[in-house]
């Protein structure tokens, strides 16, 4: 099977945030918004995605969380994964140093993440 290495967010979005020290991470595979794209693409991305987000890949994705206890929770009717990563803000966000104290841009900073993608799973490039 070949592989490119591509942004995660090339089909995956994120939305992220905080409660308490903890940040939430939510990553979901993109659906086409003129509902043309083949049902069983989209469904071999999700598979993809639920698969290779692990509690060991998102300490590679985000080194910083390598100390920290990690979730992953699976919703495969929704087409995502639900990431919490426990006391990634300390105490919250009024006691945290981090740049992004609320986590708000986490979930772009891992979809900014290049990861080996099944080309099969990706847009055909234009010629």
């Amino acid at each position: 099977m070949s592989t490119s290495r591509v942004p995660l967010g090339t089909f995956v979005h994120a939305r992220s945030g905080d409660k308490g020290g903890n940040a939430n991470i939510g990553l979901w595979v993109r659906q086409d918004p003129t509902g043309s794209e083949d049902p069983e693409r989209r469904s071999a991305r999700i598979d993809w995605l639920l698969g290779f987000v692990t509690t060991e890949r998102v300490r590679e994705l985000l080194p910083e969380t390598a100390q920290l206890p990690v979730e992953v929770h699976p919703l495969a009717n929704l087409g995502g994964v639900n990431v919490i990563v426990e006391g990634l803000l300390g105490d919250g966000v009024a006691a945290s140093t981090r740049f992004d104290p609320q986590a708000k841009a986490l979930g772009e900073w891992i979809r900014s993440r290049l990861v080996d993608v099944p080309d099969e799973l990706l847009d055909p490039t234009p010629s």
